[in-house]
């Protein structure tokens, strides 16, 4: 079945390229839902996040014919995404990435398996935007420091000190948000 899959992924790419609207459909609305997700974890307004995925639909289907098959089409598209999230986050100078002495300790977290990922988002949605972007593309993208710092444009340390800085906030939102619920105020 996986075979057939791949075929029709591939028959389906190469008509898109071909500029068969159809196909491009098709593409679209298999990958849009969990588009709009990685667009939405960078940024908090809906309507914001929406025309960065339609942004990056349109890089993705003007370079298409770029995708050589080599990997996953949807990581593809999903570094695409990324991408014009941060470009769009760089350019509106709303990333705040300098660099800050910190010291860094592994501090215990208390697990999150009982809460629910709206919740989850939410937290992550109260971080300043350069925490965020950090935290998502190194605990949610995978991404290594020096990656990200090249992405970024910022330095290794940078990295390191942000997303310190994000998870001893999230740390901190989430004991708030668990004192909240248990009437602990």
């Amino acid at each position: 079945m996986k075979i057939i899959t791949l075929h029709n992924q591939k028959s389906l790419i190469k008509r898109a390229i071909d500029n068969n609207r159809d196909a491009q459909q098709q593409l679209f609305e298999q990958h849009s839902p969990k588009m709009m997700g990685v667009c939405r974890q960078y940024v908090k307004d809906l309507h914001h996040a929406e025309d960065l995925m339609l942004q990056g639909f349109l890089k993705v289907f003007t370079n298409l014919h770029k995708f050589k098959h080599e990997g996953s089409f949807e990581g593809w598209i999903r570094r695409i995404m990324v991408n014009t999230c941060i470009s769009y986050l760089r350019k509106k100078n709303v990333v705040d990435l300098s660099d800050e002495d910190y010291v860094f300790n592994d501090a215990a977290t208390e697990s999150l398996e009982n809460t629910s990922v709206e919740d989850i988002q939410k937290l992550i949605d109260q971080l300043p935007e350069g925490y965020k972007m950090v935290f998502n593309l190194f605990a949610i993208e995978g991404y290594k420091h020096s990656e990200i710092a090249a992405k970024l444009e910022i330095s290794e340390s940078t990295s390191k000190s942000q997303l310190f800085k994000a998870r001893k906030l999230l740390q901190e939102n989430y004991n708030k948000m668990n004192k909240t619920i248990h009437g602990d105020k």
